[in-house]
């Protein structure tokens, strides 16, 4: 296979050559990348820790049992944790329409903040909702401002000119976000972990995230969380050198990503979005119905049809990830140098890009 002869002749910037490979559009050899649905070859299956979250937390977080769960490891990626789709019927419904109605308002920053005036960037779903809710197949269509959405930050707001966080660029962050990344660190052996920072990645067809290492938060023992939603993806996680080639694996609608330990710092990129691979218009995982009677104290809310329409034209063409880390460890204060921050936000429109010269600026991301 082309992919694996790649991965053999290792060498200078073996992640590199891969992306590539994997980002072409009519690169068809997908037989190489691990797929969490048929587990076998390296891949095992995790241990979780069932006790450390009750099944009436975990609903409450839109979530199955933990013990209904299944996790898969990695061999050669120790703290590496695959969870296919944990979602409970329905659930995943409402981070999606959270990602595109509620998250990217103020006083989150988005990249629509760079060159754009703060009263025109307040309301995008509003903005949007109608013309995506009309939209066509044709590509000349213009774009909505949602579709013009790449990242949003929560928490601490992620500085892309600096690569730091600052305590002087911190908003609320979302209540809901965080007993969900609660519960699922607590289950992956991380009980007490904080929700403190989030970056979300807004995804389509022609998307790309470039090779990177999320090393930016000053703590390093609590996991990375990755979630993901809609169409799918191709994930590459490498070693802790550009040399080393990487292990490519599908991502589809619904299933969580845990780097922690050793893979914690590991290189990783996202070289291409793929349709979902039952071949219908958005997985079937989404057109599951809420169920009307949530238990009490749930943070799943129920969406309108109307929204969920909006949500689900967005989600034909593209996916959605959260990723959500903890940047200081308990009693932690930042540095005084992390102290000054202009503004807090990406010198760059678009991190989601084609690896090419501007790859090599690293800029620190999600997934």
């Amino acid at each position: 296979m082309a992919a694996a002869a790649l991965t053999r002749e290792g060498g200078e910037d073996a992640f590199r050559r891969l992306f590539r490979f994997y980002r072409q559009r009519d690169a068809g050899d997908l037989r190489g990348v691990v797929d969490f649905s048929v587990p076998g070859g390296q891949v095992f299956k995790s241990q979780l820790s069932i006790c450390s979250v009750s099944d009436q937390d975990a609903s409450r977080a839109g979530l199955q049992p933990v013990s209904q769960w299944k996790a898969y490891g990695l061999k050669g990626y120790p703290g590496f944790i695959f969870i296919p789709n944990p979602f409970l019927p329905g659930c995943q419904r409402h981070w999606v329409k959270q990602c595109l109605k509620l998250y990217p308002q103020k006083p989150n920053v988005c990249n629509l903040d760079l060159h754009m005036a703060p009263e025109k960037t307040i309301d995008l779903w509003g903005q949007s909702k109608e013309q995506l809710r009309r939209k066509g197949s044709s590509k000349r269509e213009p774009r909505s401002l949602l579709e013009k959405l790449r990242w949003v930050t929560l928490g601490y707001h992620y500085n892309w000119d600096t690569k730091k966080y600052s305590a002087n660029h911190h908003t609320p962050f979302p209540s809901d976000l965080a007993f969900l990344s609660e519960q699922v660190a607590a289950a992956c052996g991380f009980r007490g972990f904080q929700a403190q920072a989030g970056i979300l990645n807004y995804y389509h067809f022609d998307s790309s995230l470039g090779i990177h290492v999320d090393e930016s938060e000053l703590d390093h023992s609590r996991p990375l969380l990755s979630f993901s939603f809609g169409q799918s993806s191709i994930f590459l996680l490498g070693g802790l050198k550009r040399e080393e080639a990487p292990t490519a694996m599908f991502m589809h609608s619904g299933d969580i990503m845990v780097m922690s330990g050793f893979s914690r710092l590991l290189y990783h990129a996202v070289p291409r979005v793929l349709p979902n691979p039952e071949g219908t218009a958005l997985p079937s995982c989404l057109d599951q119905a809420l169920s009307s009677d949530l238990p009490a104290g749930s943070v799943i809310e129920h969406s309108s049809e109307e929204d969920w329409q909006v949500c689900a034209k967005y989600l034909q063409s593209s996916r959605i990830n959260m990723t959500i880390r903890q940047v200081l460890a308990e009693g932690q204060k930042f540095p005084e140098e992390y102290g000054t921050n202009r503004k807090g936000q990406a010198p760059f429109e678009d991190h989601h890009h084609q690896e090419n010269s501007r790859t090599k600026r690293h800029k620190p991301s999600t997934d």
